[in-house]
Order: structure tokens, then sequence, then C-alpha cells
């Protein structure tokens, strides 16, 4: 099982098929199995027709117009004509039954690896990009739709097709069919170079593309630079050198495809030159009809085209096991935080917890460590043994530099992580015994980066929490974001853009601080919430940071520290570690650390501040 790794790239191809990879793909179809097979009997229903036309052609030669049989003729044109009705009512099937099987397959492995994801870690998502999960769930599995539809079953009826088609050969001369199958070698040595030029092509495309994507998602997300410093002229230069490149790459596909199927074309051609020769020689001799040359000449080139298929499909095949790999890599991956004893549940009464950090240490490039791994050489700890109590019904400000650690404290609290060495507590209990939803559910959790989704108003307020209408207002008022609703035509039911981004930053927050009241947890987190708005919002948050604060247990990390003067336990982080703990009159007293933070943002000091590093 793959544990934390990061996923490979999108550019690795992997074997052209692997068994194991097949095994665990077929899983998915078994709940459809009278899909496939339906599927199949009709490819195979398919493969037998092919022959019909060619031994009803062999029959009028040979049989109906020497004898001037007209009955028999229009009999077999009435047979030829059934058979090209009962083709196409079998392709209509076919494809209807392929592609509800590859839909159905992909919408089941897409919601297992969507609910994977939700699954995994914070450290993952640390490690993978966005985008290359997105790829996961979009790309990767609509390749494997085209597995399921065009290659795996459309595969076996080529091969049935080929069989039926070998067999009818053999059985009606078995010289001719010979001489036919001398050709194979030929198609199979031009269809594996075939194959290993598709191959190559394939990956620089894939690899150009990737670029492309990267480029582009950068740029994107960089606009305003880009328009700022007048790049405009720039990136476009290299947005089309990267253009280029990947018509290249697919150019160089094209040339091959465009040798290839001219090649089997002409190979299809000696074949039939050979019937030719070979059969007229003997209708001369008198040791074969006419009509069983007309006959092999119709199978031959139904023969081929299977041939022809099957290579094609050893593209999709080559693809599908790339994505799959990627895929399957994905879902192996395991959580580095779980449950280890899902019957254990915290009990004690919402109101009043107390929140102990006993001896931490958090390293962000050790996470084996918290499972009881070897340690590495020099991990670059975060935290250094921090260690503090946050009683039930008091705020603890969390405060210091950039990269002191206090955000992680907040992370470790929520089991984003889990601490290499050391306790969280949370009323005495050790919260690495409870069950990971439960430890969420304790904790209401504002952060400085609000993520709003694009949905209604209503449900961006009350999330998971069973509110009722009424609830989800009074959540709004108490902090309020009603005068922002209000203003909404649909009010509650007013849809948000992404990101909640048709909004102000402050009215952000203003609705994150009533979803965080909505859900009426005993445990209230603060990463600093009020230090990206301007100072007529921040009263109205503080107001109702007042009522909200009642009775629960805060930790707050803190820019300015003025929000957090009247916090009952005020900690200073310096480089991972408790430099100062005490209240806001007491660390100005002393002087220290927080006394020269307090200063510097009151525009009353000159010294600057020790830097991280």
């Amino acid at each position: 099982m793959a544990s934390a790794a990061t996923l490979q790239d999108d550019d690795v191809l992997g074997k052209a098929y692997d068994r194991r990879l097949m095994r665990r793909l077929l899983v998915y179809t078994r709940p459809y199995r009278p899909l496939m097979g339906g599927a199949f009997l009709i490819l195979c229903g398919q493969g037998g027709l092919q022959v019909v036309g060619p031994l009803l052609t062999r029959h009028v030669i040979d049989v109906s117009v020497p004898n001037r049989d007209t009955r028999t003729i229009w009999l077999s044109v009435a047979v030829f004509m059934g058979v090209l009705v009962v083709e196409f009512i079998a392709s209509y099937w076919q494809t209807i039954l392929t592609s509800l099987l590859g839909q159905k397959v992909m919408r089941d492995l897409r919601m297992e690896i969507f609910v994977h994801l939700q699954r995994l870690s914070i450290s993952f998502f640390d490690r993978n990009p966005a985008g290359r999960l997105i790829t996961r769930v979009t790309s990767d599995v609509e390749t494997l739709n085209e597995l399921f539809t065009s290659g795996v079953v459309s595969g076996l009826g080529d091969l049935f097709t080929l069989a039926a088609i070998s067999i009818a050969m053999l059985i009606t001369d078995w010289r001719l069919a010979l001489a036919a199958f001398a050709v194979i070698p030929f198609v199979v040595l031009v269809s594996a170079l075939f194959r290993k030029w598709v191959r190559e092509t394939y990956r620089d495309i894939r690899v150009r593309l990737a670029r492309i994507n990267s480029f582009l998602q950068e740029r994107i997300a960089g606009m305003k630079i880009v328009q700022l410093f007048g790049q405009e002229d720039r990136e476009a230069k290299t947005f089309d050198e990267l253009n280029k490149s990947h018509l290249d790459a697919h150019l160089k596909s094209i040339t091959v495809y465009a040798l290839y199927f001219p090649a089997i074309e002409l190979l299809t051609s000696v074949a039939l030159a050979v019937m030719i020769v070979a059969g007229a020689n003997r209708v001369e001799a008198g040791t074969l009809t006419v009509g069983t040359v007309a006959a092999f000449l119709q199978l031959v080139r139904r023969f081929f085209q299977p041939l022809q298929d099957l290579s094609e499909k050893y593209n999709i095949l080559q693809t599908a096991m790339a994505s799959s790999e990627r895929i399957f890599t994905l879902l192996d991956t395991e959580p580095t935080v779980r449950d280890t004893a899902a019957d254990r549940t915290a009990t004690p009464d919402k109101k009043g917890f107390d929140v102990e950090f006993d001896d931490v240490w958090f390293a962000y490039d050790a996470p084996h460590l918290a499972k009881g791994g070897e340690a590495k050489a020099d991990p670059e700890w975060v935290l250094k043994g921090v260690s503090f109590v946050a009683l039930a019904g008091t705020t603890t400000a969390l405060v210091g530099h950039t990269g002191a650690g206090k955000t992680t404290i907040v992370n470790l609290l929520m089991r984003f992580y889990d601490p290499q060495k050391g306790r969280i507590l949370v009323n005495g209990q050790d919260i690495r015994t409870m069950r990971i939803e439960e430890v969420r559910r304790l904790i209401a959790y504002v952060q400085q980066d609000i993520f709003l989704f694009a949905g209604d108003v209503a449900t961006n307020i009350r999330l998971a929490n069973p509110l009722d209408d009424a609830g989800v207002e009074r959540a709004a008022k108490r902090v309020g974001a009603d005068r922002i609703v209000r203003r909404f035509p649909d009010g509650y039911a007013h849809v948000l853009g992404e990101r909640g981004a048709s909004i102000s930053v402050g009215e952000r927050q203003l609705l994150s601080f009533a979803r965080a009241i909505a859900a009426d947890a005993p445990v209230l987190l603060l990463d600093e919430a009020t230090s990206a708005v301007d100072s007529q919002i921040e009263a109205e948050i503080q107001r109702a940071l007042e009522v909200l604060l009642a009775d629960r247990t805060t930790i707050a990390v803190a820019h300015r520290l003025s929000t957090i003067a009247s916090a009952e336990l005020i900690l200073v982080l310096h480089h991972g570690e408790v430099m100062e703990r005490g209240t806001h009159r007491e660390l100005l007293a002393s002087g220290g650390l927080y006394d020269k933070l307090w200063r510097l943002q009151a525009g009353e000091a000159e010294e600057t501040l020790p830097r991280a590093g």
C-alpha cells in the first residue's frame, strides 16, 4: 500500500499490458456483467455473420447462376439483406451496451476516487497539486471509458471474428487459406513497429500537453502580475513555442498513422493478389471454382480488418494501463492520520472542554515518526516541546512571527496532522484515541483565507449542521451577516460565486463567522480571523465574538495584538517554542518579545523584530 508518496507524473506510460491492473479494472465491471455479457454475445454474433456474405456469394456463383436458379438467387439476396439488417441492429445494441458499461464504470470509479480523496490527510494535498488530482478524476477515468467501450469487449469480438473467418477459410479451401496466412507475419511486424512509434509519440504528446496545462494554470493565476509588468507579448511568445511543440508531436503521430494504415492496405492487397493468381491457376486447372475464389477475396478483406483494429486497440490498452496505474496509485495511498479506536468517542458535556498540549513536537517532513517509524537524521521541527493548557471557557491567544508555528498548533488540534512526539488532550483524553470525525465535531474553525462554496448563502452557513432556515438566520444575525444577506434579491437562497468571489473579503469573513456559530461547537479556533478586514467590519466581528466566546474554549492565532489583549492566556511563539506566556499586562511588564511586538505595531518601537531563519 502506498502511504504518502507523491503521485507519479503524467508522462509515465508503464507497461502495455499488466495482468494485475486488468484484474483490478475488471472488478468494476462485476455489477454490470449482464451489459458486458450481452455486448460480447452480440459481437460474437456479428463475427459469425461476417462469413455469411462470402458463403452466399460462393453458392450463387457456383450453383445458382449455372443452374439458372432465379429463386435461389433472390432467396440469397433476401438472406444477405436480412444479414445486413441484423448487423445494423446488433451494431446499435452493441454500441448502447458498451457505452452504458463504460459510463457506469466511470461513474463508480470517479465516486470511489472522490470519496477516497476526502479520506486522505492534508499532508497528501500539500505534496500533490490540485491539477494533477483533477486529472485523475477526469482525464484518466475518461481513458478507461474508452478501454471498456472500444477495448476489452470489442477486442474480444475482434478475436472471435478472426477465429470465425479463419475457420471458414480453412474449411472452404485450406491451401488458399495458408497462402493468405503467409502475409500475417508481415502484418505483425508492421504492427509491432507501429506500436513502438505510437508509444513514443503518445508520450511526447502527453508531456507537451502537461507543459501547456502547467503554463496556463500558472499564468492565469498570476494574470495581474503579467498585465502589471506588461509581459503579455513575452508570455504569448512562450505559449506559442509550447503550442508549436505540441503541434509537432501531434504531426509526428499523424505521420505514423498515415504510414501504418496504407501499409496494412498494401499487405491486404498483396494477399488479394496472391489469392487471385493462385485461384486463377487452380480454376484453370479445374481444381477450384470461381465462387470459391470470389468468397475468398471477401474473406481475406474481412480477415485483415480485425487485425488492423487490434493494433489500434493496443494503443487504447496502453494508455488505459498508464491511467489505471496512476488511478490505483492514488487509491492505494493511505491517510497518514486515521482512526485507531473507532469505538471511543468524546463523551463530556459540550460546554467545558480543556485543551492541553503536552510536550508536543512536530515536523512536516517526518510524518512517519507519528506512527513509530525511525527518525530521519535531522527533521525540521516546526514545534519543539510545546506545552500549555487552554482552560474551558477561556481564550488562549497564539502570537509570534510568520513561521513560528501558530497555525501548525491549530492544524494539529483539528487532527489534520498527528504530532511525532507528545500528546494533545481534550478533557484529559488523547485525541488520537478519539474518532477524527468526533474531534472535528467539537471544533468551530474560522480561518484567515475564507473558503465559501459556489452555492447559496444558507448552505454555506449550514454545511453539515442540522439547522432549519430559522436557525441559519439566527446564526447570521449574531454576527451581523444578515445585513449582507438582505442586499441579495433572493436572500439566503442567493447563490454565491466560486469561493464567494462576488462579495468582499470582510463580508466573506462575516459569513464564515455565521458558519462557526451555526456549528455550536465547544471549542473555537480563530486563525488570524480578523487580519484581512477593515476596521468597521472588525468592530462588528469583535462584538459578535464577545457572545460567541462565552463558555467556549477558544484558541486564537492573532496578527493584530489589539484583538487578543483581553485573552486569559497569551503564548508567544518563536521558532516553534513557547518563549513567553501570560496575560497582556504581564507580558508588557516583562519587557520581552511580546512587548517589542506590541510597541512595534503601535508605532513606538524602532528596533526590529528577530527574524525566523
